[in-house]
């Protein structure tokens, strides 16, 4: 196990139930049974809130970590745009992070590959939102 996923995992400032959100989506990992919760409070096509839950393995708990911590005072677009990276990433190996994302290298890597849908599970929650 990775320390550097064990730390960004226990940041969990933003594990938490938002009360007043404007949009919240939850989705289940058919594989291994991770289950998530995500909440947001948007404003102004900006993120303003992040709140998540989840049932889920540590890789997926660094992913949703670090997800709400990055996504908080971005652009709705901005999310759909890393989303669309993340979807890809490990069949297209040209694709790279922009650099406001960058810091999900530590995640996304090959040998992290046997883990790949824990750590989409996040975006995927969240692609779910944009959809809806």
């Amino acid at each position: 196990m990775d320390l550097e996923i064990l730390k960004i995992a226990s940041n969990t400032e933003n594990n938490k139930i938002i009360n007043n959100h404007t949009h919240k989506s939850k989705h289940k990992n058919p594989i291994c049974g991770d289950e998530m919760i995500i909440s947001l409070k948007i404003k102004g096509n900006k993120i303003k809130e992040f709140g998540y839950q989840c049932k889920s393995c540590i890789y997926c708990q660094a992913s949703v970590s670090l997800l709400s911590r990055k996504s908080i005072n971005r652009s709705v677009d901005s999310l759909k745009k890393i989303i669309e990276i993340v979807e890809n990433y490990f069949e297209n190996q040209k694709i790279t992070f922009p650099k406001e994302w960058s810091i999900f290298k530590k995640l996304f890597n090959e040998k992290n590959l046997s883990r790949k849908e824990c750590l989409k599970l996040p975006f995927k929650t969240l692609s779910k939102i944009f959809k809806d």
